[in-house]
């Protein structure tokens, strides 16, 4: 195709010309599968001359792949980039980010021998005589090793042997099979460790699956190393940027990220991409503010839900509703201001004060001082709790609760009440030979490489901002740490630490956190202490129980004899709804109560097991005064606060906060060594004023025992009675991760780069 030099000034020929390349095009990819070849010349005369002066070939797809290579990529659209999508998820690990493999730290006791049981889930293997226990035993023989050997002795090619297998080596094993004949077999050892997998990979079973997963634990995919997303997903950049890493970002570096995509005039983005995205940039900006103005700046994109605190993943959500730009509408609200420091407390007061001011009415239930200050209307509830509240005493403005004398709320707004610990500071300062225990090194998380020492027969708070690695030095780190110093078999892996010393004077660590007590109607706080295996007790001893041979597992709702089969002891039937969440109904044969008509008839002090299991903590008290195991551990329930909790309240309906309560409980009722760190976790999420002052009290008691107590904790007035401090900071997040004060509260509040000591 030859053009002239008059043709590119005449419109008509121009057109002719396109339609002309055009079908060219056309023919080309028809011909080669849909690539062409285009030749750029540069040259200064407008013919094809033999040598041209340049010429630059480029070659073109219109296929999802490489022309060169010939890789292919599916089109790409928004699912590609969806880990809950098998267009986009990982194959291997499903979109997840982790795979779930044996270990065998967990599947092994260093400490026994393998005919002891040292292979956990195999320990009843020698019990009976099978083929698998005959190859295992023929494969010891085989290679020397001793059965009767701690495994943390043996050599490690041997216990490799045992936990990995042969390969495919094959043993001929004798033995009398089932009809007692004489046979061989010829068998392979895959290892305990393959044998578990292979188990795991096969059963039909949820309870032999359930069983197989104790001994397993979640490590990163090895394919899309924790990115959860296909390879042709993760080629896909924006700024140098792959979807994963953007997703990494903390929400405060993300807002930075995505604004500098937003700027006019730079390189990042063409003015085609600039003009497709700047709606959608503004749009993923501003939610992010959003989220950075409720206190979550500090949270990573790809932050698991199952990981966010209550407080937290209430605060995402009104994040969202703030974004909706709704009014007329009733918000409500259940302690928004959990797990957050009191820097941050005020954007969120802010954040429902502009709820409130664009037309919306917002009701909170909340403990927090500045919050009920800041509120128009206040309700105070009580006069007491459980059985004695449900009443209002006073509402109407802070001020006018302040000046009710009858609101107990008011008497600590106004300063009346103070919490007050009364050998506060007693414990460090007067001890001049205090003993110490220290942790190095610890990277868990954002921690920067940091060092803490803690201070024995104290009490510790850790404080800091959100997100500052409070709980990663020490529920993830210390805890796991001590743990396996205390508990040479614990399964609780520790985070990245380097050492820990000055551990001669503890013996015992325990953690108390807001995790259920159970996760059925069956536990309740009688059952989780232990108070209700004393109770039984106490029934079967009754005449009324002797003469009629009930024992104590006649008055238990978990085993047939006493309890009502109708509803299996349960009380309540399950109907399962479709397209809906099941619902609950009292059993119409024991009309709520777990048990039988003829079980009932036994009666202590005219109440029977089901009254029993209805009396409050308080109520338990007078019925069982007389008897000391009881009322011990009665009282420890009284003592945290719970007088108004039921014996048989279901653990389904207890909060996050009375759980970790009822946990503190069981624990105070145990015999104390006065070597024990007691670790809580926000223990005073849900309390009262009142109610501090009691957990307080609880504190001192552990500690004039010779313990020491360290509590993760944002609530001000718990801190002011600490004895020692440790401050991390100073952001949350990766700008986290460092100590930034340590010392008394008087120590702290003089510091000025500690947020803590600000508000002290």
């Amino acid at each position: 195709m030859s053009v002239d030099k008059k043709q590119l000034k005449d419109t008509k020929a121009l057109e002719t010309l396109k339609t002309r390349i055009t079908e060219g095009v056309e023919q080309s990819l028809e011909l080669s599968s849909g690539l062409v070849y285009v030749g750029t010349i540069e040259d200064p005369g407008f013919h094809l001359p033999d040598k041209p002066k340049k010429i630059e070939d480029s070659l073109y797809s219109e296929q999802f792949s490489c022309p060169v290579c010939g890789i292919s990529m599916p089109e790409i659209e928004p699912r590609t980039f969806s880990f809950n999508s098998p267009h986009g998820a990982c194959p291997t690990c499903s979109g997840i980010g982790t795979i779930s493999s044996i270990d065998p730290q967990l599947a092994t006791n260093s400490f026994l021998s393998l005919s002891e049981g040292g292979i956990l889930p195999f320990s009843k293997m020698f019990f009976h005589d099978t083929w698998f226990s005959r190859v295992v035993q023929y494969v010891c023989e085989t290679h020397g090793i001793d059965m009767k050997m701690p495994l943390g002795k043996l050599a490690k090619d041997k216990l490799d042997i045992l936990l990995f297998g042969t390969g495919d080596r094959v043993y001929e094993v004798g033995g009398t099979n089932r009809f007692g004949e004489e046979t061989v077999i010829h068998e392979t050892f895959p290892g305990f460790i393959n044998e578990l997998k292979k188990r795991y990979r096969e059963t039909q079973s949820d309870f032999v699956r359930n069983e197989i997963e104790k001994y397993m634990r979640s490590e990163v995919c090895p394919t899309c190393l924790g990115a959860r997303l296909k390879k042709e997903s993760l080629t896909v950049t924006v700024d140098n940027f792959a979807i994963h890493e953007v997703t990494k970002l903390s929400i405060s570096d993300a807002v930075s990220w995505f604004s500098v995509l937003l700027e006019e005039g730079t390189s990042i983005l063409t003015k085609t991409e600039m003009t497709i995205g700047k709606p959608i940039l503004r749009e993923i900006i501003s939610r992010l503010h959003f989220l950075k103005n409720v206190g979550l700046e500090y949270l990573q994109l790809d932050r698991g839900s199952s990981t966010l605190s209550g407080g937290e993943a209430q605060r995402i959500r009104l994040a969202s509703q703030i974004g909706s730009g709704l009014s007329g509408v009733l918000y409500i609200l259940d302690e928004p201001s959990i797990g957050l420091h009191q820097r941050d407390n005020k954007k969120l007061i802010r954040t429902l004060s502009y709820l409130r001011d664009i037309g919306n009415t917002v009701i909170v239930v909340e403990h927090d001082r500045e919050m009920m200050m800041e509120s128009d209307h206040l309700v105070d509830f009580g006069p007491g709790a459980g059985d004695r509240g449900g009443m209002i005493v006073v509402q109407g403005t802070p001020l006018a609760v302040i000046a009710d004398t009858h609101s107990i709320t008011g008497a600590y707004l106004s300063g009346k009440k103070r919490i007050s610990r009364s050998s506060v500071m007693v414990h460090y300062q007067k001890n001049k030979e205090q003993q110490y225990f220290t942790i190095t090194g610890c990277r868990q998380n954002n921690l920067k490489n940091i060092s803490a020492t803690f201070p024995l027969g104290t009490f510790i708070c850790i404080t800091g901002v959100s997100g500052s690695g409070k709980s990663s030095l020490i529920v993830d780190t210390l805890y796991g740490a001590l743990a396996q110093h205390c508990f040479p078999t614990s399964k609780v892996v520790p985070g990245t630490f380097t050492s820990i010393q000055g551990l001669e004077n503890i013996d015992k660590v325990i953690l108390i956190d807001q995790s259920p007590i159970g996760r059925t109607p069956r536990s309740n706080p009688a059952t989780y202490t232990g108070l209700f295996t004393y109770i039984r007790d106490l029934f079967s001893m009754l005449s009324d129980a002797r003469s009629r041979g009930f024992t104590s597992g006649r008055f238990s709702f978990n085993v047939r004899g006493g309890r009502c089969e109708a509803c299996e002891g349960e009380g309540q039937k399950k109907i399962e709804m479709q397209f809906l969440s099941d619902i609950y109904v009292t059993c119409d044969v024991c009309k709520g109560t777990r048990y039988n008509n003829e079980t009932l008839e036994v009666t202590y002090k005219e109440k029977n097991i089901a009254h029993i299991l209805a009396l409050t903590v308080d109520e338990g008290l007078s019925v069982f005064e007389n008897h000391a195991a009881l009322r011990e551990k009665l009282q420890t329930l009284h003592d945290v606060g719970l007088g108004y909790m039921h014996l048989g309240q279901p653990a389904t309906t207890l909060s996050g906060g009375e759980a970790q309560r009822v946990k503190l409980a069981t624990e105070l009722s145990r015999r104390s060594t006065g070597k024990t760190v007691y670790i809580l976790d926000e223990p005073t999420t849900g309390l009262h004023f009142q109610d501090l002052e009691k957990l307080i009290t609880v504190f001192e008691c552990l500690i004039q025992s010779g313990n020491t107590v360290i509590v993760v904790e944002h609530n001000l007035d718990v801190i002011k009675n600490a004895d020692w401090i440790i401050d991390m900071g100073p952001a949350g997040g990766d700008r986290g991760g460092y100590i930034i004060a340590v010392g008394t509260p008087s120590d702290i509040a003089k510091n000025k780069k500690s947020y803590t000591g600000m508000y002290l």
